[in-house]
């Protein structure tokens, strides 16, 4: 690991750079940090670099425009852990932001013990908290929840003990980084899902291997994106948001009688996009307290624990009384920019806050009380 204090010396703090390589919310970071003042760097990769080196690129002159100060271009994201990348991010004072993007790239190369090792860049949050994602790492998403008391769908130990509907959650066959969720209601139901999607290349043996099987919770899905500050010591609530994925919202807008005959489609639920979504307000101290008892879990498990955005992706059961289940956790920056389009930083701040900007400013007020060191990993 790094040692944040002596990094922090050879930085000039005038030119803090706020980093994220170039996918999933660069954007978001990027214009965040031009909101209060900050410099910006995107890692792109070659080939996929037009819409942050030109289409975003800031201007300046008569009419101002765009977000996007500097990119670094590299033969693909795992090169970033390389000398040379490093070497030129600490140069330019970085402050590297962790998106989901990063941390798929990189671990289909690298363990997490090498990229937490690796990255000799100061991480705005806690780097050790990445892994927790992850369904088979110790101290996962799971050890939060249950030390926080927080209710989230019952794990089904095996496929023949499927005696309800369930939701498999599988990793895409091809791409990684995809999901290959799919329902079933029973162990037939689960052979002949799987046996559909093998034959259509969407699953394999090593995807059906790590797949975890949980009870399917029925409702609407809303994903809470918190921000917990070291700084001021609270937990904010930035904005709500939903996903909306293929081919499942197709075949959700199809008639009856289309969608039946389409019955034998592998359900796809590769994200697309966000929507934003609101809370009814008498959800909202329900909300606030799972994401405090979710900070508290984290930081005895695996201290300073949070730091800055998280997210936990709920659905509201009927009840009564109608109640959250958090289905996954998000232990980074969420990939949703609309999350701003909901109320819930204007009422806190007076005016639409993203999370990209709310980095930055946590970041300033703790470079003017001198506790920067206190925000990084």
């Amino acid at each position: 690991m790094i040692d944040v204090e002596q990094t922090l010396k050879a930085y000039d703090p005038a030119e803090l750079t706020l980093t994220a390589i170039g996918s999933h919310s660069a954007l978001e970071v990027a214009a965040g940090a031009r909101a209060q003042g900050l410099r910006n760097l995107v890692i792109v990769a070659r080939g996929r670099d037009q819409t942050y080196a030109r289409h975003y690129k800031a201007v300046g002159g008569a009419h101002p425009r765009g977000c996007v100060d500097e990119t670094l271009a590299v033969e693909n994201f795992p090169e970033i852990l390389s000398a040379s990348v490093q070497e030129a991010m600490l140069a330019r004072s970085a402050l590297f932001v962790p998106n989901r993007s990063f941390e798929v790239y990189l671990h289909q190369r690298y363990s997490y013990d090498e990229i937490e090792r690796g990255m000799r860049v100061p991480f705005f949050g806690n780097r050790r908290l990445l892994r927790a994602e992850e369904r088979d790492e110790p101290n996962n998403q799971y050890a939060i929840m249950e030390k926080a008391g927080i209710p989230y769908p019952r794990r089904i130990a095996s496929p023949s003990a499927i005696d309800r509907l369930v939701l498999v959650k599988a990793a895409h066959a091809k791409i990684s980084f995809e999901r290959a969720f799919f329902l079933a209601r029973t162990p037939a139901e689960y052979e002949g899902e799987v046996d559909r999607l093998v034959a259509a290349g969407i699953l394999n043996e090593e995807s059906l291997a790590s797949a975890v099987i949980e009870e399917y919770a029925l409702g609407p899905t809303v994903n809470l994106n918190f921000f917990y500050s070291p700084i001021l010591g609270e937990l904010e609530l930035m904005g709500t948001d939903t996903r909306r994925q293929t081919n499942l919202d197709g075949l959700r807008g199809l008639p009856f009688a289309q969608a039946k005959a389409l019955a034998d489609e592998p359900v796809r639920m590769e994200e697309a996009g966000h929507i934003a979504a609101t809370l009814t307000e008498s959800m909202l101290e329900k909300a606030f307290e799972l994401g405090e008892r979710f900070v508290e879990a984290a930081r005895a498990i695996d201290p300073p624990g949070i730091v800055g955005p998280f997210a936990l992706q709920c659905v509201i059961v009927a009840g009564p009384p109608k109640s959250f289940v958090v289905y996954d956790v998000s232990l980074r920056i969420p990939g949703s920019p609309g999350t701003r389009y909901t109320p819930y930083s204007s009422y806190r701040w007076g005016r639409d806050v993203s999370v990209g900007e709310r980095i930055a400013m946590e970041i300033v007020m703790a470079r003017e009380a001198g506790r920067l060191a206190e925000l990084l990993t």
